[in-house]
Order: structure tokens, then sequence, then C-alpha cells
């Protein structure tokens, strides 16, 4: 019987896990979280997409009691910047496109165009970032209510499986900040914190973990252990010599340089998304949090420096980046073999990451140990549930490689040798038959990549029409249909976002009336000084 799991290591994956598995078996499970105080957090990981409610949910927390705490704010979408041409940007909202005449939205603009913009014609939220609106009004109420028609009452409940509708917003949050608040409701409710080092990780003579030994503490022995060591991959890869798959040969960006820069958000606001705008050798993160902006420069050191590349970070920030210390990292990017080996489970950058665009990187920690409670052994030998879980594991992967990799390679932008390298690289198995198929016809349910990863043939569609880089052409079946009620649907998305814009409050002074609301902000402050 498995009745004491040890994880090794802190940081968002490490306390993500503990607590989650806390809130799932309450006393029946005994968890502990063995972490080094010199390890520092990676931490770039501080955008998501919607499914991270449900985890959040499944804590038992609302909103009030935990974003504040962690200077936390709304994301609608990644907009995309200069990624067509320069001067150019984009949407992807969490929001899928409506239905007419049994054809999709996104459809009939290919073939009317109201404007030069699908995610304006087609998405209300688009129009909420331009505007720097909240999702919530003041009282709380998420803005679906304001519709009367559709599917959009029952939005609030929705998550991307299994559901009618999209639920509109994900999170920003500060990824040190969230560790540390998890930390406190984990050891709250039960999990064994221990500051160490672990300085050995021992094997039984069939090559099951024992223990870990710690500096101070000795050994510490479990029946599953747990592997949130990040990029080294301490116990999964270098103890129990599990393979690492590399994705390099479609997506080379290996690098990223980080910047936390202070900005007064109550005088500028606060745009509700992530954007990620194109350089000459990858992509520039920015997300607004309450006390300030993350902003990093995720490249590939094929095409530049370390160096070269902060200091086109700092350009693109401007004078305010002049004193603050950058973050340079080296990114591992592919997927281990597989996940869960023997009694190790690996979760968060040591079972596998893809560069942070799209934010991935929390839904990849959430995923792995979601499935780690759906798959939980009853003793560690239990090979077929280890092996549903590693290919459940490594789809989520596989698949948002391939969804990645078509960012670059849709992507009109052909300026530069990396820029121009992303349409010659080798296509990942299977996308070259689907590619010629959203030429003809805009990927649906049984065109995308077919496991689960997260995204839906929506979002494919938005980077397809958004990046313009790939021919796409309107179906022929659409020019023998009346237009008429497609054109009143859109006529219907353009009312509805300008009443929105005109009834929200923007999304500074949302969250800055929660915060007062509910007892002021981590530091007592509500929005630290610039």
């Amino acid at each position: 019987m498995i009745e004491n799991v040890v994880i090794v290591g802190g940081g968002t994956a490490g306390w993500m896990t503990a607590t989650h598995l806390k809130a799932s078996f309450g006393d029946r499970l005994s968890v502990t979280l063995v972490e080094s105080k010199a390890v520092p957090t990676i931490g770039v990981g501080e955008a998501t997409f919607s499914t991270v409610r449900k985890f959040f949910r499944h804590l038992g927390l609302t909103e009030p009691e935990w974003m504040p705490r962690c200077h936390a704010s709304y994301k609608l979408a990644i907009r995309f910047e200069n990624w067509r041409a320069p001067g150019h940007h984009f949407y992807h909202p969490f929001e899928r496109p409506r239905v007419v005449e049994g054809f999709p939205l996104a459809e009939w603009w290919l073939r009317d165009r109201p404007s030069g913009r699908f995610d304006r014609d087609c998405s209300v939220l688009a129009a909420l970032c331009d505007a720097k609106r909240s999702p919530r009004h003041l009282d709380g109420g998420l803005f679906e209510g304001d519709f009367t028609t559709g599917d959009a009452q029952d939005m609030s409940r929705a998550t991307p499986e299994g559901q009618s509708t999209q639920f509109p917003y994900a999170y920003h949050f500060d990824a040190t900040l969230l560790a540390g608040f998890l930390a406190e409701y984990g050891v709250e409710r039960g999990v064994r914190h221990v500051r160490d080092d672990v300085v050995d990780v021992r094997l039984d003579a069939d090559g099951y973990i024992t223990d870990v030994l710690t500096k101070e503490h000795g050994p510490l022995g479990g029946d599953l252990f747990v592997d949130c060591t990040g990029f080294r991959g301490l116990l999964l890869n270098q103890k129990l010599g599990e393979p690492f798959v590399s994705y390099q040969d479609s997506l080379p960006n290996d690098s990223a340089v980080a910047l936390r820069v202070p900005v007064d958000v109550a005088a500028g606001g606060m745009r509700p998304c992530t954007t990620a705008s194109a350089q000459d050798a990858g992509w520039i993160w920015t997300i607004p949090l309450l006390d300030r902006l993350g902003t990093g420069y995720v490249y590939s050191s094929d095409y530049t420096t370390p160096e070269e590349a902060e200091r086109t970070l700092r350009r693109f920030v401007g004078p305010k980046s002049a004193d603050l210390a950058a973050n340079h990292i080296k990114m591992r990017i592919g997927r281990s073999a597989r996940s869960w080996v023997k009694n190790c489970v690996a979760i968060g950058l040591s079972s596998g990451f893809v560069e942070p665009l799209e934010s991935t990187g929390i839904f990849f920690i959430q995923n792995g140990v979601e499935q780690l409670v759906k798959h939980f052994p009853g003793t560690r030998d239990d090979e077929p549930l280890r092996r549903a879980y590693n290919h459940q594991v490594s789809g989520v992967m596989d698949g948002v490689r391939e969804f990645l990799f078509l960012h670059y390679y849709a992507a009109a932008r052909a300026d530069n040798d990396y820029w121009r390298d992303t349409k010659t690289r080798a296509v990942p198995d299977g996308l070259a038959e689907r590619l010629e198929q959203w030429s003809a016809t805009l990927p649906d349910e049984n065109s995308v990549f077919p496991r689960f990863h997260g995204f839906e043939p929506y979002s494919y569609t938005a980077m397809i029409l958004g990046l313009g880089g790939l021919p796409v052409r309107s179906l022929p079946v659409l020019d023998q249909l009346d237009p008429t009620t497609a054109r009143n649907e859109f006529e219907r998305v353009r009312k509805q976002a300008s009443a929105l814009i005109e009834r929200l409050p923007g999304q500074y002074e949302y969250l800055a009336h929660q915060v007062a609301r509910h007892g002021g902000a981590a530091g007592g402050r509500l929005v630290p000084s610039a």
C-alpha cells in the first residue's frame, strides 16, 4: 500500500504537487516535501491558461484568498506582436468562435472578412484586452452574465474538456509568491516541510528508491518519490538514468533572460493578457502583475549570445531596466522518455518543458499531478498504471510541441535567418498532412493533434489566421448559403464588445477594489511603488 510520498524539490511544481495530493487524500497519505535552501526557483512561469482554475478550486481557494497574496492579475488572451509583420498584433483569446448555420464563425470570416482583424470580428475578448478591461464587474460578477443568448451563462462553470463553452480567463501571478503561499497552505494541512540538501538517492536491489539522504536530517524514506528538481532531474534522469527526448530539432529556443520591472500600474493600467513580442532571435514576454511587469527574452543560442539577448531585452524595456538584475536561464527543451519509472514520478521541469510560449509550464505541472491522483497505485509494482500515466503525459507534451511549432512555421515573418529557418525545420510527424488539410478547411476536432494536450481546434484557427503565413481559403459551400445570419453575428460580437467596454471596470480598478475589499495586499501595500 502506498502511504508515504516524498517530494524532492519545492517551487511551483513541488508545492502544487504537495497541496493537490493533500487535498485529494487528506490524512490517508503522508506527504513530505524536502527542498534546498540554496537552489533558487526558476520562476519564469508566471502565466497560465484557464485549466488552472480547477487546481485552485480543488484546494478550496477563492480568488480573493490567493490572488492578492500572489500579486495576481487576469489573463484573457495572449497578444502576439510583430509575428506577422512589424507593428501588427493579434490575440489568441480564451474564447471559442461562435457557430452559425453549422459552421464556425471563423469559416464565415474567411468568406466575408468584415475587417482585417479575425480576432476582433469573432471575439469579444480581443476588444476587452485592447481596452484593458477586467473580466469581472466590481461586484465580482463574470461578464458573460451580460449576454442573453447562446451558451454564455454556462461559461463560469466551463473547463476545456467536455464542455460546450470555454472559461474566458486564466491568471498571471508571481511564481515565487505562489510557491510561498502554497507552502503555508500545505504545512497547515499536514505536509511535512524539510529544508535541507539531498546529498544522495539510494536504491534497493530492484532499482526502486528507498530513501533520499539529506545533509542534516538523514534519510527520508517513502513508498513513492516525486522528482520536482527542475531541469536537473536529480531522481529520474540522474539516478534512475531515464533518457531525455529533445525537441530542439523543431523548437530551437533554449535560453532566456528575465527582468522584474517595477511599474506604476495605477497610472498606466493593466492589459489583461500576456504579450509575446517577436524579436530577431526569439520573442519577449510581458506579464502584468500588481506590483511589476515580468518580462524576459526567450531566444535560441544558435542565433544570438546571452550578452546581446540581455541588451535587446533592456532596450525593449527602456530606462526602467538600467539598474535591474538580469536572470539568465538555460532551458532543457523536450521531455523525459517516461515521466514515471519504478517508484519515481517526475513533475514539472524534470518531466518536460516546451519553452514558455503559450504558458504551458504550469499546465504541465497541473496535468502531471492530476494524472498521478487518477493513476495512484496500490503497490509500487503497478506497471499498467505507470504505462497509462506515461502515455497520457507524453501525449500532452508531444501535442504542445506540435502546436508551438506551428507558431513559428505559420508566422509570415521571414526577415532574417532565424525567422527564415523556422520554415525549413523538420515538420513533426503527422503535422504535414494536417497543414495540407487546414489550407482547405480550418482545424476541427478531427484534424488537430489527436491526443489531449490542452489546446482545442479554435486555438489552431486563431494562430493560423493571426500569423498569416499559411495559405487558407473559405469553404466553397458557404458561397451557396445565405450569409445574413453570419453577418448579424459579426455585428452582435461588435455590439457586445462595445457594451462590455462601457460597463466593465479596468483590470487595475477591479483588482484594487478587490484588494481593498478583502483586507489589503501582501506587505501592507496595494501596489508597491515603482
